[in-house]
């Protein structure tokens, strides 16, 4: 999954605007935002524009402008303390916090996942897999989560957790170090925008 159209690149937009609560604001926080916007905001919208200039636009004007859009998007990236490659999570991503967040670049993050600050996605003891993640995840702080894994769908995974193993049941919670399955969970309880 990734964007491979300007209706893609659109549609990324908005669903990442729903899961930030961007939408649904008053005039008075619209003009609040455009007059002072929220860093971690300005940054996924950097990142879809590079996700969208890097797959679809072609030709040496776009790649002119491709080279400038990463290098806003690798400054403000440096700014918040983020590594995250393009290409990585599905739409509806929220980010609400600056921190760090190191993500592997052969990661794949469904859509509709809420990361927090601190959070270690990646590879294990030299080899170059990564973690697979389903839709409607969330990644609580200072979560790792590495290896050869299989995440399912619907899964909240408690802060501080350690996560080298697969879970591939779906509507549960996951923690500790190592992490186990403590519960069934409804992830709408903190994914609030989701409707089942």
């Amino acid at each position: 999954m990734m964007i491979k159209s300007r209706e893609d690149y659109l549609r990324y937009l908005k669903e990442d605007m729903v899961a930030r609560g961007e939408s649904n604001q008053s005039l008075k926080a619209k003009i609040k935002k455009y007059l002072s916007p929220t860093p971690t905001w300005v940054f996924q919208k950097k990142l879809r524009k590079y996700e969208y200039f890097l797959n679809v636009k072609k030709g040496p004007i776009s790649k002119i402008r491709l080279f400038f859009i990463n290098r806003s998007f690798r400054k403000i990236s440096q700014k918040l303390n983020y590594t995250i490659p393009p290409n990585v999570f599905g739409p509806g991503l929220c980010i609400l916090h600056y921190g760090t967040i190191v993500v592997n670049s052969k990661s794949k993050i469904g859509k509709n996942c809420r990361i927090e600050v601190c959070v270690n996605i990646g590879a294990s003891a030299g080899k170059p897999e990564a973690p697979i993640i389903g839709d409607n995840v969330y990644i609580g702080p200072g979560a790792k989560i590495y290896g050869n894994i299989i995440l399912g769908n619907n899964i909240a995974i408690a802060a501080n957790s350690s996560v080298n193993k697969s879970f591939e049941e779906n509507n549960i919670l996951i923690a500790g170090s190592p992490a186990k399955r403590i519960k069934e969970f409804d992830i709408s309880t903190i994914i609030k925008h989701l409707k089942y």
